[in-house]
């Protein structure tokens, strides 16, 4: 069921709470324990239960726009390469030579006829099949069929690229479907890149990101920016797979210059709905790939797991062509608006951080208005039970949990 949370206080899709139940799971009004947040044996689970199994976005089909030109993710110690092949399919492999291991290719993007491997020269075509290997003759009854790229799961939805390491869970488009009515607009599947892609470490748990990003609570307290332009209006809903978020730009000017700018000059965009022209739309898709909706553009974030107390987060801002004046200076005016809440944002979840350090802290009671956090540690408590534990339980306890 559809739990959401606006100005007008908790609301189901069937407009009423569900019936208490009698096997009600006695955690489910807390937040994660503490020591999640910081643990390296925890940090350990989540890389082989949560992340290898989850989608993560790679890059846009307009950034490969030729056969040969390919984008680079580097996750949880993986290089995963996506890449158009010459018969226009786009595939992604692990950037792995299979001779000795090495990386393949180096940086973020680039285009290469034939990935050449640059130990020893075994080459490969675009789809993945090795074509040559350098004294062949030395390696005996050597099958190059056997030997191409380790392929890694892709899946394409509207225009972005996805990639999951394992697992056989939802797809992008099953998890989005409950929105895919209000996403279709938007024309995802035209935008192209505004800028490259960014990445910021920060010194925090990637689930301090994913909570702050999903918590409405705090827009009133600690987003002033964000308080002048919507007012009251700020709503969250939890699905599934999806958390979103939302807030429409008030008339009252902002006594913000750039706030109050970008009110005044963003334009109207012919293919949006009135309802969409002046709202700002919020997707975090389980667990950790976040889409900001705007009518002047589109932005993906990722937070990326690191170390238990390391995250990186990767993003990169798309729009659709439009070279009206108006229309230039909104997105500029959005960046400024948006770089202050990533300020804001940056201090809070550092001070989380540091205090989850205190002993004297283990968990939180989380409000009926905190759907999108209560839907986030119900699953993870699902996929490892531990995380119910108010404190660390002796070391050894995951390989415990998988030889039951």
């Amino acid at each position: 069921m559809r739990t959401r949370f606006d100005h007008q206080g908790p609301v189901s899709r069937d407009e009423a709470s569900p019936a208490p139940r009698l096997n009600a799971d006695p955690d489910a009004g807390w937040s994660l324990p503490a020591w999640t947040y910081s643990d390296p044996e925890f940090f350990a689970a989540e890389a082989e239960r949560v992340m290898r199994p989850s989608w993560q976005v790679v890059c846009h089909l307009s950034d490969l726009p030729d056969a040969g030109s390919w984008h680079t993710l580097e996750f949880l110690g993986e290089s995963i390469i996506a890449i158009r092949g010459r018969d226009d399919a786009v595939r992604a492999f692990t950037n792995v030579c299979r001779h000795r291991g090495s990386r393949l290719v180096d940086g973020a993007s680039g285009c290469s006829k034939k990935l050449v491997c640059p130990y020893h020269a075994w080459t490969y075509d675009s789809d993945g099949r090795l074509l040559a290997v350098p004294g062949r003759e030395g390696y005996g009854e050597l099958d190059l069929t056997r030997h191409g790229l380790a392929p890694v799961d892709l899946e394409v939805w509207r225009g972005f690229v996805f990639v999951r390491l394992e697992g056989d869970g939802p797809s992008v488009a099953s998890m989005m479907a409950p929105y895919e009515k209000m996403v279709a607009p938007y024309r995802f599947e035209e935008l192209r890149a505004v800028g490259r892609v960014t990445l910021r470490p920060r010194p925090v748990n990637w689930k301090n990101v994913g909570d702050n990003y999903s918590d409405g609570l705090h827009i009133p307290v600690a987003h002033p920016g964000l308080t002048r332009l919507f007012g009251r209006g700020y709503g969250i809903e939890a699905e599934e797979h999806v958390d979103r978020m939302w807030g429409s730009l008030v008339d009252r000017p902002s006594r913000n210059l750039s706030e109050r700018m970008y009110q005044k000059t963003l334009p109207p965009v012919p293919h949006l709905p009135p309802e969409a022209q002046r709202l700002w739309l919020y997707f975090k898709l389980w667990p950790n790939v976040a889409f900001d909706i705007y009518p002047d553009q589109v932005d993906f974030m990722q937070f990326l797991p690191v170390s238990p107390t390391q995250t990186l987060i990767r993003e990169i801002s798309y729009a659709l062509p439009d070279a009206r004046r108006e229309m230039r200076a909104a997105r500029y005016l959005n960046w400024r608006i948006n770089r202050e809440v990533n300020a804001e944002d940056t201090r809070l979840i550092e001070r989380v951080q540091a205090g989850m350090g205190s002993r004297s802290f283990t968990v939180g009671p989380l409000s009926e208005e905190e759907v999108c956090l209560r839907s986030f540690c119900a699953r993870m408590r699902g996929l490892i039970p531990e995380a119910r534990e108010h404190r660390p339980p002796p070391p050894g306890w995951s390989r415990a949990g998988q030889r039951r």
